[in-house]
């Protein structure tokens, strides 16, 4: 079992349950996924580059990334209905936790100038949402081998029912949060 995913069931479901006072404990809030994503922005038209980042997006994530299409046309954007937009990946299960573990042990503390990440970037409804400017901060990628510099974005999804539990939740699996002065 991975080490995350027993730290979740082993430390974290019982201080939620004792923190928020649950009745039963599966009705503290878990992790159901993980979303990373890599919008092409201007780069729509280079094929090679939409290649890069598919590759970038399977090294760090351990599977095969889908493409995403515009759903409609912006002329404002010079965006076409069906043209090809980013490129994502959804993790679930093992990877998911295997992911979450590389995240905030490895990736985040190897960003420069690093002092935590936004506290307040949930969406409402207990997801957290963490954008990188880089995805060089994950050891898969090799400096020499990438074309370009890409940010992603990085969206976990959970069960929980507000902001405050999903916080806490995030928290506790180790999400280095910046201290607010």
């Amino acid at each position: 079992m991975n080490r995350m995913k027993e730290k979740y069931q082993k430390q974290i479901v019982p201080a939620l349950v004792k923190t928020f006072e649950y009745g039963n404990i599966m009705e503290a809030p878990r992790v159901e996924k993980v979303i990373v994503n890599i919008g092409m922005g201007s780069e729509m038209e280079n094929s090679k580059a939409i290649e890069a980042a598919v590759a970038d997006l399977a090294k760090i994530t351990g599977q095969k990334p889908i493409l995403i299409k515009a759903r409609k046309s912006i002329a404002a954007f010079k965006l076409r209905e069906g043209r090809i937009i980013g490129t994502k990946v959804t993790l679930r299960g093992e990877r998911m936790w295997s992911f979450l573990d590389r995240l905030m042990n490895i990736a985040l503390p190897r960003v420069r100038d690093f002092r935590g990440v936004s506290p307040d970037a949930f969406d409402g409804r207990g997801n957290y949402t963490l954008g990188l400017k880089d995805q060089l901060v994950f050891p898969e990628i090799e400096y020499d081998k990438i074309d370009k510099l890409r940010g992603m974005e990085i969206t976990i999804v959970t069960t929980a029912k507000s902001d405050d539990h999903g916080r806490m939740l995030v928290q506790l699996l180790g999400m280095p949060f910046r201290k607010e002065a």
